[in-house]
């Protein structure tokens, strides 16, 4: 995710760094750096860590200049350490960058590189881009970008500065990036809030944007070179909601980013070519004859789904331990057992507990984790980074999608790697989940939002909730019955539909609202059989259908109509309708949805 802060103008950089970088650090805090120049000259500085530790630096050393680029990092290639830490700058120390997002091709052209006698410093694929450039530089920095810019694949935002040059070039696909305009001063920045204490003009720069800002102003343009016209808008919020990018709270700014979340997930991992994915994963898949997924709350119910994929692509046997439950079991591991342990935080006491028991019974250990450089990733033999970026609302809303979408690929690995999941068969999940982040950009079209809000309000008042699914998407259900009771704290349980008529049928009446996820799945005629029997006993159905499924719409008192989708990603699309669901209730009722009673973001006593 990280923050990026740019600056050209009157003022001394550093001041406008610091400032911008410490309202961003909430994107990223494995390490922070800024390069600082003034006309012949550029000084790099960077530490790993929180932002305080370059800001003490800074104090003993600082930097003078009025031009300058910052960041602040959430580590996805290399350690978190000094080094890794942006910005890079070439050999020379006349070109400097600092990237945000992921290159997907940085390995081959890292390779390419260094067989044209380029010499690399970190781990890290932004560091790919300083060389690039370098190579295309021949006195204009702006073409050099933009040629660098044509070999690269993958999302970035990214900043550029050169020795020579009184000027930034910045760049962004997928990666957000805001422009501020002041009087004889230009800034660039991740989010609005790093510049509001210097100007509310802002222009918001689109996928494929290129744009120079120097004392003169600015100008945009595509990839291609092509003049582009962006408006500068007025922002009048003020420092909290800036935080929030103009939504009301955390959770509902994290709804939305999930697109973005889903992106840096799969980016880089799919290989369309061949049916596989690259997870950069060192285990040995043909050894495991058994799979424990372990996790608590919301990724317990990720990992259902997990089980539900692996099993099916797979062909492994999997089991799903509540961590808290899992140690006092005294479980039967072998070294032939795989414990995936499934965190945001990294930190999670009852998780971290789990896998040091597996760890003692002789399991392989990987993770599904958030967090770099937490706990967990210390202690485990593997992981599987979900780069959800950092999460600031309590309840789980893009780490959850980004989960399930990571179990999606593990499953796809392992099924390609034992020889269970055909080449064909691989491509076309390949091609559902790189579907995933557009579907729920889909799921956020404010016709739709606006439609599950109505629903939300409608039952709003309700004293208890059911929720019902079926295969991959009974998970989704229990998801979206936590979802509900941890906001908006009204009562839900949640249900295999088949299994209510073995004793939830009992609770069903006409003040019940029942949810049921009916999209396009092999067992929609029995799901829609289950429904028949809520409404026989004057249930009110709230039915969640695909795009176009009108037969089943007369099935339910009301209808959320929800993205089509390859059933095997599906529960990824139907979450976001259940966090709506869910937000849009507690907040009808006027709770805090960002910090709902009770509750910690992270649980780390037992």
């Amino acid at each position: 995710m990280c923050g990026i802060v740019g600056y050209i103008g009157g003022r001394q950089a550093q001041d406008v760094l610091i400032s911008g970088l410490s309202k961003l650090e909430y994107r990223g805090y494995d390490s922070a750096g800024v390069a600082i120049g003034d006309g012949g000259h550029i000084t790099v500085m960077k530490k790993a860590g929180k932002l305080a530790n370059l800001e003490a630096e800074l104090e003993v050393h600082p930097l003078s200049g009025t031009l300058g680029i910052g960041h602040t990092r959430w580590a996805t290639h290399g350690l978190p350490n000094d080094t890794n830490a942006h910005p890079h700058a070439t050999e020379d120390g006349k070109i400097v960058i600092i990237h945000n997002g992921i290159i997907e091709n940085y390995l081959k052209l890292k390779e390419e590189l260094m067989g044209r006698g380029h010499e690399f410093k970190s781990e890290t694929d932004s560091e790919v881009l300083a060389h690039l450039i370098e190579e295309a530089y021949s006195g204009d920095l702006y073409e050099a970008v933009r040629t660098a810019l044509g070999q690269v694949r993958g999302a970035y935002g990214i900043v550029v500065t050169h020795v020579d040059h009184r000027e930034i070039v910045a760049a962004r696909t997928v990666s957000p990036l805001v422009m501020g305009v002041g009087e004889g001063e230009m800034f660039l920045a991740s989010d609005v809030p790093a510049l509001l204490a210097y100007t509310r003009e802002m222009v918001f720069l689109h996928d494929g944007d290129m744009v120079v800002i120097s004392d003169d102003g600015f100008r945009i343009t595509d990839l291609e070179g092509n003049p582009q016209t962006r408006e500068i808008e007025h922002i009048d919020w003020d420092a909290e909601a800036a935080e929030k990018g103009g939504y009301d709270t955390y959770m509902l700014k994290e709804i939305y980013e999930q697109p973005t979340a889903l992106t840096n997930t799969l980016i880089g991992r799919l290989h369309d070519d061949t049916g596989e994915v690259n997870l950069d994963i060192k285990l040995d898949p043909s050894s495991f004859k058994r799979i424990s997924i372990i996790a608590c709350g919301t990724a317990f119910y990720a990992g259902l789904v997990g089980e539900y994929m692996i099993e099916q692509l797979a062909r492994i046997p999997v089991e799903v331990d509540v961590a808290s439950e899992y140690r006092y079991r005294n479980p039967l591991v072998s070294e032939n057992t795989l414990a995936i342990v499934v965190s945001q935080s990294g930190e999670t006491i009852d998780t971290l507990e789990a896998l040091r028991e597996a760890k003692k019974h002789g399991a392989k250990t990987l993770g599904v984790i958030n967090a770099k450089g937490s706990s967990m990733t210390r202690e485990l033999d593997d992981t599987l980074y979900i780069h959800a970026g950092p999460e600031i609302g309590v309840a789980s809303t893009k780490a959850y999608t980004s989960m399930v979408s990571a179990f999606l690929m593990l499953a796809l690995w392992l099924g390609r790697a034992r020889g269970t999941l055909s080449e064909e068969q691989g491509a076309e999940l390949l091609k559902a989940a790189r579907e995933l982040p557009r579907l729920v950009e889909e799921s956020l079209a404010p016709e739709r939002v606006e439609a599950i809000k109505q629903v939300a309000e409608k039952y709003a008042h309700a004293r208890d909730y059911l929720f019902l699914g079926r295969g991959v998407n009974s998970p989704t259900a229990y998801e979206g019955a936590l979802k509900l009771k941890e906001i908006s704290y009204i009562h839900a349980e949640a249900y295999a539909a088949g299994e209510m008529k073995h004793g939830p049928i009992a609770l069903i009446d006409e003040n019940l609202p029942v949810a049921v996820i009916a999209t396009e799945s092999r067992l929609l005629e029995k799901t829609i059989s289950n429904v028949q029997e809520v409404r026989a006993r004057a249930g009110k159905v709230i039915l969640f259908l695909s795009d176009g499924d009108t037969e089943n719409a007369r099935h339910g008192d009301d209808v959320i109509y929800v993205p089509r989708a390859h059933e095997m990603v599906s529960p990824v699309v139907n979450a976001v309708t259940m966090q709506l669901l869910a937000y849009f209730t507690a907040t009808a009722l006027g709770k805090d949805v960002d910090k709902p009673r009770n509750l910690a973001k992270s649980v780390t006593v037992e």
